[in-house]
């Protein structure tokens, strides 16, 4: 297919597309998107900014653009003055599997912060790539037995739970399963054996602290830091960026990647990144952070359903393995490179609860019952949210609003109120930094045509540094009709298609 600039490459696109889809989309719509786009490529220009998204933002009201160095309004214009009198922005929802486009443009940020951190760029120094660093992935305890994958060292499938001896839980289930379950289509994976018998009140206490968790895994992982620091009399400490992952069955594990760095004695220097010094391996580091896997836990505060609180800590699946420059040639199966991990990395921070079968927007009081089924797993997870983040009479609202009232305010999320993708301070840029930039090189190649007034007072060598002011309100969520929906998803997935052929253009090129 070509890969032609013009409009009427895209209206013949969206044309067929249009054709093909009359027998399942509303007629009307079709009549509507097809009869009033007398300006197509006005319209698609202006909804190029969430062209892609599946559920818009529409805002309406009044743009102003200012002199910035007299203060002088310059223009005024009302979004009923432009394309369906209204502005769309994308959605940003980081879930593929509710904004794909959204995803994507998280995904390719995230690859990019963590990526920056691993080899610089992005206001990171390029020393960053010599340092000793670690892919650490740290999961939960078990909270009973459940159904899963498994496979030898060649990749064949296993038994999911073999046992020699024929027992049974006191509620007559057995403790053995001799299936071959696959790791993608068996629903079963992730599974307790016994819904009775697993503790799913543990397991949602558990995703609310691991955040804490982890904070103060840290704090003992920099406590153990000061030990090479005596050694070698160089100040140290740890940089990190980490993304939470639901495995199936709706507990939080972690995958992180953390960096050793080298500090500054003086407080005023301490934001530079300097190198650690020689002789400290990415496998030194492995065995620190282990260490402060192994000996971190912690028991939560008193609850009405368990005065004694829960014990939080770490399960026995712990692997710190050394990350390598992708260009280096080493064969180790014990490390992975810097592509792989930031890959590995930017892919699950667009994936969230539909790995352990659920997905749903914040509960309400009238909603959460269709929700709470006692016969499947999820079911019983949000259940044990629910109750536990209710508060009992008596109880502090404020106090149990910041501590157990967060179960209630995050069943949708199976407890889990942290955010899917953190870094620590000093690692490398961060996401709002490379939104902006994207918008300021957006906005740079725009190349609007000036109108005449603005003709005359370039021509004059005036100064026409200008901001804009947006005075905006919500106005609704999606698109108008489907058919406004398919053109402009038409559009940018053509778009996409051509800034990916001039890429792989530009890496053959290169490569040549």
């Amino acid at each position: 297919m070509g890969t032609g600039h013009g409009s009427a490459t895209v209206e013949d696109l969206a044309a067929r597309r249009l054709s093909r889809l009359a027998g399942t989309t509303p007629t009307a719509d079709l009549v509507t998107a097809a009869g009033r786009r007398e300006d197509f490529a006005g319209w698609l220009r202006h909804v190029t900014p969430a062209a892609g998204c599946a559920h818009p933002i529409r805002l309406s009201g009044t743009v102003f653009r200012v002199e910035q160095a007299t203060g002088r309004f310059t223009s005024e214009r009302h979004t009923a003055q432009m394309p369906d009198g209204l502005i769309y922005t994308a959605c940003g929802n980081r879930r593929a599997s509710v904004c794909p486009s959204c995803a994507e443009t998280y995904r390719a940020d995230t690859f990019q912060l963590v990526t920056a951190g691993l080899v610089g760029g992005k206001g990171t120094p390029a020393s960053v790539a010599g340092h000793p660093c670690v892919f650490l992935t740290v999961t939960a305890p078990s909270f009973g037995p459940v159904h899963s994958h498994r496979t030898d060292r060649r990749g064949r499938p296993l038994p999911c739970r073999p046992r020699r001896d024929d027992t049974s839980c006191e509620h007559g289930t057995g403790h053995a399963c001799w299936e071959r379950h696959t790791e993608d289509d068996d629903p079963r994976v992730g599974r307790p054996l016994c819904l009775d018998c697993y503790d799913h009140p543990h397991q949602a206490v558990w995703n609310l602290h691991v955040g804490e968790l982890w904070r103060r895994t840290m704090i003992a992982a920099t406590r153990n830091l000061r030990q090479l620091e005596k050694l070698t009399g160089h100040k140290l400490r740890l940089s990190y960026t980490k993304v939470a992952e639901f495995q199936a069955r709706g507990a939080v594990h972690l995958h992180a990647l953390v960096r050793l760095d080298g500090r500054d004695p003086d407080p005023t220097l301490s934001h530079l990144t300097l190198s650690p010094p020689p002789g400290i391996s990415a496998a030194q580091v492995a065995l620190l952070l282990r260490g402060a896997v192994t000996e971190t836990s912690f028991t939560t505060a008193p609850h009405p359903y368990r005065p004694e609180g829960w014990p939080i800590a770490w399960g026995e699946q712990v692997d710190p393995r050394p990350v390598r420059l992708a260009a280096r040639d080493l064969d180790d199966a014990a490390e992975i490179t810097t592509t792989a991990v930031a890959a590995y990395l930017a892919k699950y921070a667009t994936k969230a609860t539909e790995t352990a079968g659920h997905l749903s927007t914040r509960l309400r009081p009238d909603t959460v019952r269709s929700y709470t089924d006692h016969t499947t797993h999820t079911g019983r997870q949000i259940d044990a949210c629910w109750r536990l983040g209710q508060r009992p009479v008596g109880w502090d609202p404020d106090d149990w609003s910041t501590s157990w009232g967060r179960l209630w305010r995050w069943a949708h999320m199976l407890g889990f109120a942290g955010h899917f993708s953190t870094r620590s301070r000093r690692y490398s840029t961060t996401l709002t930094a490379l939104r902006q930039a994207r918008r300021d090189w957006q906005r740079d190649h725009a190349n609007p045509r000036p109108a005449a007034d603005e003709v005359e007072r370039l021509d004059e060598g005036a100064d026409t540094t200008e901001v804009v002011i947006s005075s905006l309100h919500f106005a609704g969520i999606g698109w108008h009709t489907t058919a406004d929906a398919l053109l402009a998803n038409t559009a940018a997935a053509q778009a996409r298609a051509r800034r990916r052929a001039a890429r792989e253009e530009l890496t053959s090129t290169t490569a040549g």
